[in-house]
């Protein structure tokens, strides 16, 4: 497959990633209230409505002044992630990596939509389900956007015996995690990398060099 090709592949799945988790996000901002929780398959599948204003998975980091420079940070990181994949097209890369790359930089293009605009263009969504295009204007400027997550699936949960030390006693629920699509895309991308990296690679480059090797004799 020609390099031309191969980059509208990866595009193509980068735009159905940002597309379907702009949809999901849009779709329980404007139909849910923060903290409102509706069951999908049972109680260990559902969707519960929150916000962060940080990292993946609801982490926070800072404040205001924290959150711009989160922002920045990850405009900054994403854009070499995707320089990084330009320079792998262009040198005919591993499909592997590039691929687990593309999932990184569409579940990071996902998240800074929501980080750099959604509070300029959604009214707040407590209490209340938001408006989009408000006619007083958003809950806050650019790059003070919340990213929103819905996914929820608490698929079991127990305390630890008290005779654990530390955690003994305490309660326990995997998965607790709160995430969105482009969560998803992201995790994926990273354990794909590391696979990538920690084992086709070196796979790849053993039989690269034995091949060689043959070539020679």
């Amino acid at each position: 497959m020609d390099k031309k090709k191969r980059a509208i592949i990866y595009a193509v799945i980068v735009a159905a990633i940002i597309v379907v988790d702009q949809i999901v996000k849009i779709l329980v901002k404007t139909h849910m209230h923060i903290g409102e929780d509706i069951p999908l398959i049972g109680e260990w599948c559902r969707l519960h409505f929150i916000e962060n204003e940080g990292f993946a998975f609801g982490m926070a980091f800072g404040g205001s002044v924290g959150k711009i420079g989160l922002t920045l940070f990850r405009i900054f990181a994403t854009g070499g992630i995707a320089w990084f994949i330009w320079k792998q097209l262009k040198g005919n890369g591993r499909t592997s990596l590039i691929a687990s790359l593309t999932l990184i930089f569409a579940g990071a293009i996902g998240n800074l939509i929501d980080s750099c605009f959604y509070g300029m263009i959604f009214s707040e969504s407590y209490y209340d389900v938001a408006t989009l295009f408000p006619p007083e204007g958003g809950y806050g400027v650019f790059l003070q956007g919340k990213v929103v997550d819905m996914f929820y699936f608490p698929l079991f949960d127990f305390y630890w015996p008290e005779w654990i030390p530390v955690i003994g006693g305490n309660y326990f629920e995997f998965f607790s995690a709160i995430f969105n699509v482009a969560d998803a895309a992201i995790t994926i991308g990273v354990i794909w990398l590391i696979i990538e990296l920690a084992f086709l690679a070196p796979k790849a480059q053993k039989a690269a060099a034995d091949e060689k090797n043959r070539n020679r004799k």
